[in-house]
């Protein structure tokens, strides 16, 4: 007998059902995830070479996730081994920021290889302003110790809406997400 559409009651449903606050935590990441996913941005009042970077890394929606995959031309087999030990080599696609120097390459945009170099070109927006100080097409970005730009470990392309445009990790595809599905939000560039 509850609305599941207001959150409060969303969250007493999920307690009920396991009585764990890091449980309802994630299951609520993970609806606010897909919810996020389902929805397509509204590219309607986006112009000009920012619309060029959304449409190309929207179209890329569905690639693989790899390892130190992806350049300036598409998709491409990554190396060996992230953090985690997952290799890219035997997996054509993208890695966070291949996606991102892919779509700004479409628009006529060099971008360096690595999410911690690309936090260096543009007009640096900080994390300190909060996510809506981010305009559709801004490089998004994700560090292990916000404010040390040297310790950015992902990069994604805001959509608007409180979306990202993101090649999450190994085992994930390009997709949309909520600009809260990674951990350390570091704030963001400007680049058009």
């Amino acid at each position: 007998g509850r609305n599941l559409a207001q959150r409060s009651e969303l969250k007493a449903t999920i307690w009920r059902y396991n009585h764990s606050g890091e449980y309802v935590t994630d299951v609520l990441g993970w609806i606010d995830q897909y919810t996020a996913a389902a929805k397509a941005p509204d590219l309607r009042s986006v112009q000009g070479k920012v619309r060029t970077v959304m449409e190309a890394a929207l179209s890329r929606r569905g690639v693989p996730y790899s390892w130190g995959g992806g350049n300036a031309n598409g998709p491409s087999y990554g190396i060996c081994c992230s953090p985690s030990g997952k290799s890219g080599a035997n997996i054509k696609g993208f890695d966070c920021s291949g996606l991102t120097l892919y779509a700004y390459a479409k628009a006529g945009i060099s971008l360096p290889r690595t999410a911690a170099e690309q936090a260096g070109v543009g007009q640096r927006i900080p994390a300190g302003l909060g996510t809506g100080a981010l305009k559709p097409g801004d490089l998004v970005f994700y560090a292990y110790a916000p404010g040390h730009d040297s310790t950015i470990y992902h990069v994604g392309i805001y959509a608007g809406s409180g979306q990202m445009i993101n090649a999450a990790r190994p085992g994930t595809a390009v997709r949309l997400d909520s600009v809260t599905a990674m951990s350390g939000y570091a704030g963001g560039a400007r680049l058009l």
